[in-house]
């Protein structure tokens, strides 16, 4: 039986091996969760590429256990980071943090529609603040659970719930408010 309890990589060797089992597995969900923090896609990977580096430094101190969280905790470490060293952003795209996906349609008043819908979605995300905004991002757009937004975020999951209760809600108000809402969706 195999232990969940990484070896201690004494060599590069055992590194390299600890790393690409380990960390190599979650790059995709790092670069989602980037996605979410960094409006711009760039940014995005810069911040990928930092947390790998400073993950592969760190590779003989893990334990195995949560992989996942783990990097997550580097990558929020990371952009905090880089957020006290850059100078205080100017206009954003809102289209770079977030795209609402719909079912394609052959109808093109339908597909007027969705895109109204879309460019409304990604409108009132703007307008979020950032901390409301990414916990959004994670978990309605990416997926993420409560507890790993929580462990990205470094908040309480009552926190993740509570920002994610107050973003949607604002979203909705919005999208209602632009009579985009069916009464089901209200």
């Amino acid at each position: 039986m195999e232990s969940s309890v990484a070896p201690r990589p004494e060599s590069s060797d055992a590194a390299r091996a600890a790393f690409e089992r380990y960390v190599t597995p979650e790059i995709g969900s790092l670069l989602r969760a980037a996605r979410a923090l960094e409006r711009d896609a760039h940014e995005a990977e810069d911040l990928v590429q930092e947390t790998l580096i400073n993950a592969f430094r760190a590779i003989g101190r893990f334990d195995g256990a949560h992989p996942r969280a783990w990097l997550l905790t580097i990558m929020r470490h990371a952009h905090y980071n880089r957020a006290r060293r850059r100078r205080p952003a100017t206009a954003d795209d809102p289209e770079a943090s977030a795209s609402v996906s719909m079912p394609a349609s052959r109808d093109p008043g339908a597909r007027a529609e969705r895109a109204a819908f879309r460019e409304a979605v990604v409108a009132a995300l703007a307008t979020l603040p950032d901390a409301q905004r990414s916990v959004v991002e994670l978990v309605d757009l990416e997926g993420y659970s409560y507890a790993e937004v929580a462990t990205a975020l470094d908040v309480p999951i009552g926190t993740v719930m509570s920002r994610l209760h107050r973003g949607r809600h604002v979203i909705r108000r919005r999208l209602d408010d632009d009579g985009l809402l069916t009464p089901e969706g209200r």
